[in-house]
């Protein structure tokens, strides 16, 4: 069932979605060529804690996961797509790194990633990370009130297959409340005109997930969580929680 939000529930998001911008913005600060995983885990979740906020990431125990996630970002580095467990992996020179994150403050949540390169970038990560965000902003493009959620699927499979990129088989964004995950799904990639219609008041996490080589395919990692490409290629991410409103798309999830 979609929980449709009050404007004031809204504004209640945008706190939550504040904290969740201000956490990314400070692992993305924290993230160089030596600086471990775990490191740029606990650059966002000191933001979380100042905040009196709490982590949906942490503990996060779904079904297919064999243990529960153990941390409160989720990232992922070069062939990872989705879902990296930080450890104590250093970054090097050149590696494409997606933080996922995400924080509960008040009963409400908010959620949102960002792609990013560390050191020297190499020109295709540059075009890959910058087609994410391409796709992201036109998916939040067509969150509009009378729209489908179809819309925003074909919005955003139309910009990462047009650049000629892969989309993970049954992985996209999903409504956000009360809790994490809550109805609708939001694909990435569909026909436009069809599904659920968009109304003021839903908030949703609009999510696109791109694979370099164009391929679709990818398999679950030995931990259980982490997703990478089937094919080796490396994947970007970029999430955005978003308000539909009758004055247009509301980005929650902004520093």
């Amino acid at each position: 069932m979609v929980k449709i939000k009050s404007n004031a529930q809204m504004d209640a998001m945008r706190e939550a979605g504040r904290v969740v911008g201000q956490a990314l913005a400070a692992a993305r600060e924290a993230a160089d060529v030596g600086v471990s995983l775990t490191e740029l885990d606990a650059a966002a979740r000191e933001i979380l804690f100042k905040a009196g906020a709490t982590s949906p990431f942490l503990d996060y125990h779904p079904e297919f996961a064999p243990v529960p996630f153990p941390a409160t970002a989720c990232i992922s580095v070069n062939d990872a797509i989705v879902h990296g467990i930080p450890d104590g992996y250093r970054l090097r020179d050149g590696d494409l790194v997606s933080v996922d994150f995400g924080a509960l403050l008040d009963g409400w949540a908010g959620d949102s990633a960002i792609s990013f390169t560390v050191g020297r970038a190499r020109p295709e990560d540059v075009r890959l990370v910058e087609t994410a965000f391409r796709a992201l902003d036109a998916g939040i493009a067509a969150a509009v009130v009378g729209n489908r959620i179809g819309d925003i699927a074909h919005a955003i499979g139309t910009v990462c297959r047009g650049a000629g990129y892969g989309i993970p088989d049954g992985f996209g964004g999903h409504g956000i409340g009360r809790h994490m995950h809550e109805d609708p799904a939001v694909p990435n990639e569909g026909r436009a005109g069809r599904g659920m219609v968009l109304r003021h008041g839903m908030v949703l996490a609009i999510e696109p997930m791109l694979i370099a080589d164009g391929s679709d395919a990818y398999y679950p990692a030995a931990d259980g969580w982490t997703l990478r490409s089937l094919s080796g290629a490396r994947a970007a991410h970029a999430e955005h929680t978003v308000a539909v409103t009758d004055a247009g798309p509301r980005i929650l999830t902004l520093p």
